[in-house]
């Protein structure tokens, strides 16, 4: 069984910080990419920062400069610190972990999303 645990999510001004971070229950399983995903209102789901177990990161183009995701992997936690929000940054944010099975099977597990309002 896998379980993702989030936390971190809140209301800012603009200008403002947070710091997300999620938490892997998967003790059954090898975690290969962890990362976060957004869904603003009416969008679809964007991959936001990804990070490999090697520590390889990569951005949608809208945060870089702005947002770090750093990983633990031997808590198997995933961090996103955003900083300079802007009010597009406004989502509910998904924390996800790519996972492989002892057979070699691989898939990809989701947390239950934090709301990230970002205010003018």
């Amino acid at each position: 069984q896998v379980q993702l645990v989030e936390s971190g999510g809140g209301s800012v001004q603009a200008g403002g910080s947070l710091r997300l971070s999620c938490a892997a229950s998967a003790s059954l399983y090898s975690i290969n990419d962890m990362g976060w995903y957004r869904q603003a209102p009416g969008k679809q789901r964007e991959l936001v920062a990804s990070i490999t177990r090697g520590g390889i990161t990569k951005y949608t183009d809208s945060v870089k400069g702005r947002f770090t995701v750093s990983r633990d992997n031997a808590k198997n936690t995933v961090d996103l610190q955003m900083n300079s929000l802007i009010p597009e940054d406004t989502a509910v944010y998904y924390c996800y972990a790519n996972l492989l099975t002892r057979s070699s099977i691989g898939f990809d597990a989701w947390g239950q999303g934090t709301l990230v309002t970002v205010s003018s």
